[in-house]
């Protein structure tokens, strides 16, 4: 479990913002050069604190193909690791995944010192060169000022294959989409579905302040072309505040996206409900806020919105599947993914046949 510094000096550094380099996960990215999920100065301002965690850098993805037999990471963050709940690894590490477009495999994740706000990794060092497509998540829970990806220099360096397709899921919400507490970046349950899916992933979780605001929704339906909206934002708010942001964020999305699936996810259980029943309780009246403001849409001709009761995904036995009680742990977000990939295929497939 030695931390070591990268030794060879010979690495050709390359920026992954030019080609044949892409990176996924980032909407405004073309158009800014910034690692950032909402823009930098939108049209309608957004919440403080929601404009502070866009700097996270979670579900962004860098993907390419090349034959070096070595690999390594420079980067430059925000800050270091300060979460006592959360591996660093998880806040502020990549992950590298090694393979084609719904076939990656887990290679490792970058070592590095938590308490500095830079680092150098090396993910491989092969004896020979093999060639592989290269997906390198990048961290849930802090900002990414620079990244620079080391290759040798006499590395063949080409694009990564496409994806099913170029419309992206966007996914709203809270902290438990962000990340939190995924000991590493690949096993947040959007990144995981990203690799059962594979398609471009926009995670919008926002830690605490995922809470409905109508600026916050203005900002989601500039996303051009998007696949699929998902909002699994229970968790942040009361149910006052779901009864009154469900409806108009729905229909904010649906003034620029008409046809587009939009799922509605209740959260899923905590710890607590099998002891409380006033926390139980208090789970149900919102879930059952959000089902019946989805069935009334419906009603009113919307055929393209949808409920999912979030309960149901952690199965019977999920008390062990959480960090402290709300936020999954590594278990908890495959079952996550697991339970929601029929249902996200199923709209998928119906909308973009």
């Amino acid at each position: 479990m030695k931390i070591e510094e990268v030794q060879d000096e010979g690495l050709a550094w390359h920026s992954p913002l030019a080609a044949p380099f892409r990176i996924d996960g980032f909407a405004w990215l073309a158009d800014e050069g910034k690692y950032r999920r909402l823009p930098v100065a939108p049209e309608h301002p957004l919440p403080s604190a929601v404009d502070s965690l866009a700097n996270c850098t979670a579900g962004g993805k860098i993907r390419f193909r090349t034959n070096s037999a070595k690999l390594s990471i420079r980067v430059k963050l925000t800050g270091p690791g300060n979460m006592y709940h959360m591996p660093a690894t998880g806040q502020c590490g990549f992950d590298c995944y090694l393979g084609e477009p719904g076939e990656e495999q887990f290679w490792t994740t970058a070592r590095f010192d938590h308490t500095k706000d830079a680092y150098e990794a090396s993910f491989y060092n092969w004896d020979e060169k093999r060639e592989f497509c290269v997906n390198l998540y990048f961290p849930l829970y802090q900002g990414v000022e620079e990244v620079w990806i080391g290759l040798e220099p006499d590395a063949e360096l080409s694009a990564a294959p496409a994806l099913a397709s170029d419309k992206p899921i966007v996914l709203y919400g809270t902290s438990i989409l962000q990340g939190g507490c995924a000991s590493r970046p690949g096993m947040a349950y959007p990144n995981i579905l990203s690799r059962m899916l594979p398609m471009t992933f926009v995670n919008l979780g926002f830690s605490g302040n995922g809470k409905g605001e109508p600026e916050v929704a203005q900002t989601i339906a500039g996303i051009a072309d998007p696949a699929m909206f998902v909002l699994d934002y229970e968790a942040n708010v009361t149910p006052e505040g779901m009864a009154d942001t469900l409806p108009g964020f729905i229909g904010i999305l649906r003034e620029r996206h008409p046809e587009t699936p939009i799922l509605v996810v209740s959260k899923i259980r905590y710890a607590k409900e099998r002891f409380d029943p006033q926390v139980l309780r208090l789970h149900e009246i919102r879930r059952d806020i959000q089902r019946g403001t989805v069935q009334r849409l419906q009603s009113a001709g919307d055929r393209n919105l949808h409920f999912y009761d979030g309960s149901l995904l952690l199965g019977d036995d999920f008390s062990d599947c959480t960090v402290d009680g709300v936020h999954p742990t590594d278990l908890g977000f495959q079952r996550m993914a697991q339970s929601l990939e029929p249902t996200f295929r199923t709209l998928l497939q119906a909308f973009l046949a």
